[in-house]
């Protein structure tokens, strides 16, 4: 399955005036921000890099789980 195309572009379009760098990865797209990816689709999934100390509050949020290609998240 190829990624979302319309999250990508909703995810670009509120990225807009930032300096970001769109680049493809992991058969979806990311988005860089100074060289870090900040954002990006994986198949139907916006993934969202946290920071450490937010990463459990954040996982108790609805529909959110971590991001796991390989086996470990």
């Amino acid at each position: 399955m190829a990624y979302n195309l319309k999250l990508a572009e909703r995810i670009q379009s509120e990225l807009k005036g930032l300096p970001f760098v769109e680049k493809k990865m992991f058969g979806g797209v990311g988005f860089l921000i100074n060289g870090n990816m900040a954002c990006g689709v994986n198949k139907g999934y916006m993934i969202v890099r946290v920071q450490p100390e937010k990463h459990a509050a954040l996982l108790k949020r609805s529909h959110t789980h971590p991001f796991d290609m390989t086996g470990r998240p």
